[in-house]
């Protein structure tokens, strides 16, 4: 889908991966954390499903930034802490996460309207239409005379 463009990739990455359809790594990235991310249209939404397994809302911040992009977020943390009695050694043992991710989006959403869940591992954010974009015209061939 050409209407949302993700940002935060160079042009060349955001050109061959349309063209493909592969997935580019963000730099902004780390400790593995890449997400897939579906993005639908329909006549009166975009949809965007980003591949979640095992986090929670509370992992993720959703938000429009100062371009009014839609910006991503995802955080998790995750620390284990075990004592060894004989010892009286503190092991700990911890992992962070964290991915980002830009997307631009077109100019046809009524940006008011933005709705996002979690449902079973994904998280579901849709982009509700402007009213006017939904009553388009369908296109069709004028005969010439």
């Amino acid at each position: 889908m050409s209407a949302i463009v993700r940002r935060n990739q160079g042009w060349v990455p955001s050109i061959l991966g349309d063209l493909l359809g592969g997935e580019w790594l963000d730099s902004r990235a780390t400790s593995g954390i890449i997400p897939a991310i579906n993005v639908k249209e329909t006549k009166k939404n975009y949809l965007v499903e980003v591949a979640a397994p095992g986090l929670t809302k509370e992992d993720f911040d959703v938000h429009l930034n100062e371009n009014n992009d839609l910006v991503i977020c995802m955080e998790r943390k995750v620390e284990n802490k075990e004592e060894e009695k004989d010892t009286h050694y503190l092991r700990k043992e911890f992992s962070y996460s964290r991915f980002q991710q830009t997307m631009l989006l077109p100019d046809d959403v009524k940006r008011d309207g933005i709705d996002a869940h979690v449902d079973k591992g994904v998280l579901h954010i849709t982009l509700p239409k402007k009213p006017e974009a939904v009553e388009k015209h369908e296109a069709r061939k004028i005969e010439i005379k």
